[in-house]
């Protein structure tokens, strides 16, 4: 009879044992709910379970860490949580919040950045935004060598390498975190295109498309400017790009382009130096790019503005003073249009 006891209470007790667990993990995942108010809970670029754990813990958002823990790690989601900012609100429970975490759409911010923007202009779309804490970290990064580096870039900094394009960031993202996605782009953008390096490296690749980007706004134009530089570099003629000038002096410049400014030397002033200048001036557009890999075949060595954001080409110096004298010294041709207008 104490035989057949033992045996039942042998039998039963793990049968209590795991009801009362099932009911104990029951109550912490499903039945508990948060009680506070709504609150937004910040997941952080490279913040990793247990950071994220701590803090909804300690925030009071879920009953029990270890749970928690033991619940993502079941449902294999531990690496799952998103970046972004999410809105908890009172009456959800464990599974709910990882549910809203893990697939649900945070917090962000909807940024575009127009091709041929650089690096300063790009920081006070972010800035103004309110997608980084700072223009000025966020220029700094651009610029460092230990992260153009990190980035896999071979250039003196990540210029050209911000790919332009309409992005959604978590507000106050961490400027690290928002160039390592632009240049991530970058790269994903470029992929399916036949990058050619038998002339030109990579790098030396964006600098020219950045150019190119800067010179015209008319798509149709960027292959026949492509060639004209392409043409110039060949013969050991400097580039003489308005641009590439302005950009040596962009944090000093007022907006109107001298005589002096074209005299003074720069990394970037291409009346001064031969080839092309030490890096990219804007953060060209895959069109651009493309432009430059695929020139128009031609002769033309110039090029002047016809003041509608169309260009007249020349082959030599004559006829291009001729075209500087009636498209930019006369005042009436010098009333023109956006290139907005034209067709494409």
């Amino acid at each position: 009879m104490i035989k057949k006891n033992f045996i039942k209470i042998i039998i039963i007790l793990p049968i209590i044992f795991i009801s009362s667990y099932s009911g104990y993990l029951y109550y912490h995942i499903q039945t508990w709910k948060y009680k506070g108010p709504e609150k937004t809970f910040i997941i952080k670029p490279g913040e990793g379970f247990s950071s994220i754990n701590h803090r909804l813990s300690k925030e009071n958002f879920i009953s029990s860490p270890v749970i928690f823990f033991r619940l993502s790690k079941v449902k294999n989601i531990l690496t799952s949580f998103k970046v972004g900012h999410f809105s908890i609100k009172p009456g959800m429970n464990m599974t709910e919040i990882i549910q809203l975490l893990t697939t649900g759409v945070g917090k962000s911010i909807r940024v575009t950045i127009q091709e041929g923007k650089n690096l300063y202009e790009i920081s006070k779309i972010l800035s103004k935004k309110n997608v980084i804490k700072s223009a000025e970290r966020f220029i700094s990064l651009t610029k460092s060598n230990s992260l153009t580096k990190k980035l896999g870039i071979k250039s003196i900094n990540l210029e050209g390498y911000l790919y332009p394009d309409t992005y959604n960031f978590p507000p106050q993202s961490e400027s690290e975190y928002v160039i390592s996605k632009m240049v991530k782009n970058f790269f994903n953008k470029i992929k399916n295109v036949k990058i050619k390096t038998d002339k030109f490296t990579l790098n030396e690749i964006v600098i020219l498309s950045s150019i190119v980007e800067k010179e015209t706004g008319a798509s149709f134009e960027r292959p026949i400017i492509a060639g004209v530089f392409i043409n110039r570099l060949k013969k050991k003629m400097r580039l003489q790009s308005d641009p590439t000038t302005i950009y040596g002096i962009y944090e000093s410049f007022n907006g109107n382009l001298k005589k002096k400014h074209l005299r003074q030397k720069t990394d970037y002033n291409t009346y001064k130096i031969n080839g092309l200048p030490v890096g990219a001036i804007s953060n060209p557009g895959i069109d651009s790019i493309k432009a430059v890999l695929n020139p128009t075949n031609h002769n033309y060595l110039y090029f002047v503005s016809q003041n509608d954001g169309t260009h007249i080409f020349t082959t030599n110096y004559r006829d291009h003073q001729a075209a500087v004298n009636k498209w930019q010294k006369n005042a009436r041709n010098r009333k023109g249009k956006s290139w907005r207008q034209l067709k494409k």
